[in-house]
């Protein structure tokens, strides 16, 4: 080694373990939008049943999240239905690696695949009718998102993107107000907010050749991170109206206002097993994240041909346009006892890229009824293509997103006036993404302003997701 490398050496190892401990402070919190705000699919048992079809038909108290103008026709009732969504996907990572005579080629790593634990999602909801000709219904209720939160291996290649996010909870709870003054018209609001926890865990390599996804990867030059966010309070609402035009035919249209998610979160960091970082400590363990959610636009026909045939022909677009970066900002966090670089160094604010783009879905669904003997039966079938809100160049391991195909059929079956029960089985068929090393654009987390070490994309590979979701549930009319 020349005199000039040796004098570079403890600044190259200073930066380095400065970069993998800050970053393994915070890359845990930037995985954390996914959590949040993408949906593997639609929600509630007798919407998804009718292939999310359920803006311009809806009339239970499923209209909370759809379409709250058609809680007035929910009357006064009481719903509860819980899902589960099994979510089967994998991740294939690639790096570029250079030969012997110095030519780059492709490499692929070991497929991590991910799994979730089985988790019933529920919706729960109250609405009461009053007024003279119960033209007014209020309602309060909550439900949580249908997200796809694998864990993965620890020692797989998708360590750097997640490993795990169980002890995860969210859930959006409000109150509605609904009116119809006529009956070709109704309208509904309602105020929103979303509230819970984070919890997720993921890893950090600093391996001398300061490469996350190339080899060696070194398992003492990881450092593993268990970040919790919370408590989440982000105030939102929503509106709709549903117009009948004529008795056959229902027009309904509404929109989800976006919510900003700024939450204190606290983070416990395992530092690497590396002799460098044997006298290292981290001081501090509080910090807070930021992000938006999006606005979802929804409108959707429905006709009825004949009183026991329903169909809709419904579009969504969801802004995650608006998601563009997760801003990390440490509470006086720092660093001591690293070779070569000042005791209790700031670990300073991060700014994460996201650029999430606008999705779109079109669903056709529908029911029919039919009577056996007493009883009523409704069958249900719906069918939904959606387009991806995660550009391949920001798909991850953690961030789940590809466009998607769900076919989804279930039953309703009414006993006596007032209970129904109800059915739903769905699959979600999603496209494989390829992110090429070329291309990827997650990088490698480093809080660190002005340290020269190249930005490091972690996230090139191959990804598949597929999901099952079973649910059931009831409503009963008072």
């Amino acid at each position: 080694m020349s005199d000039a490398s040796r004098a570079r050496a403890p600044a190259r190892i200073a930066a380095m373990a400065r970069a993998c401990v800050a970053a393994s402070l915070v890359s845990s919190i930037a995985a954390e939008a996914h959590a949040a705000g993408l949906y593997f699919s639609d929600r509630g048992v007798r919407p998804l049943a009718r292939g999310g079809a359920f803006v311009a038909g809806a009339d239970d108290l499923g209209a909370m999240w759809y379409n709250p103008a058609g809680l007035a026709d929910a009357g006064t009732s009481f719903l509860l239905d819980a899902s589960n969504l099994s979510v089967s996907n994998s991740y294939t990572a690639m790096a570029l690696a250079t030969d012997a005579n110095g030519a780059q080629y492709t490499e692929s790593f070991p497929t991590a695949k991910g799994s979730n634990a089985f988790l019933p999602i529920p919706t729960i909801g109250f609405s009461y009718a009053f007024g003279s000709r119960k033209e007014w219904t209020a309602a309060i209720g909550g439900f949580a998102p249908y997200g796809a939160d694998a864990s993965y291996p620890s020692t797989a290649a998708s360590r750097y993107s997640a490993i795990s996010l169980a002890g995860s909870a969210l859930v959006t709870t409000g109150a509605w107000l609904a009116y119809k003054p006529i009956e070709q018209v109704r309208v509904g609001v309602g105020v929103e907010a979303i509230l819970g926890t984070f919890a997720t865990s993921v890893a950090m390599n600093a391996n001398p050749s300061n490469r996350v996804l190339g080899a060696p990867l070194q398992p003492e030059y990881d450092a593993f991170s268990q970040l919790n966010v919370g408590p989440i309070f982000a105030p939102t609402g929503n509106a709709g109206v549903t117009i009948v035009p004529e008795g056959h035919v229902r027009i309904g249209l509404s929109g989800q206002l976006p919510a900003s998610i700024n939450a204190p979160a606290t983070i416990q960091v395992r530092l690497p097993n590396a002799a460098l970082f044997n006298s290292a400590t981290v001081n501090g363990d509080s910090g807070r994240v930021s992000f938006n959610l999006p606005g979802v636009f929804r409108a959707g026909v429905e006709v009825r041909p004949i009183d026991a045939l329903r169909v809709e022909l419904a579009y969504v677009r969801e802004l995650w346009s608006d998601h563009t970066e997760i801003d990390i900002n440490p509470s006086n966090i720092t660093l001591s006892g690293i070779t070569g670089f000042p005791n209790n160094y700031k670990v300073a604010p991060i700014v994460i890229p996201r650029h999430f783009q606008d999705s779109s879905s079109l669903r056709l669904g529908g029911e029919y009824g039919l009577a056996i003997g007493d009883y009523r039966l409704d069958l249900r079938a719906g069918v939904a293509i959606e387009s991806s809100a995660v550009p391949p160049a920001y798909e991850s391991a953690l961030t789940i997103d590809m466009n998607k195909l769900t076919v989804s059929g279930g039953l309703g079956f009414h006993l006596g006036a007032h209970w129904r029960f109800d059915f739903v089985y769905a699959h979600v068929f999603g496209e494989t993404v390829t992110t090429s090393p070329s291309a990827a654009a997650v990088p490698a987390i480093n809080p660190v302003q002005g340290n020269p070490t190249a930005t490091i994309p972690i996230n090139a590979g191959t990804y598949t997701a597929q999901a099952d979701v079973v649910g059931v549930g009831f409503n009963y009319a008072f």
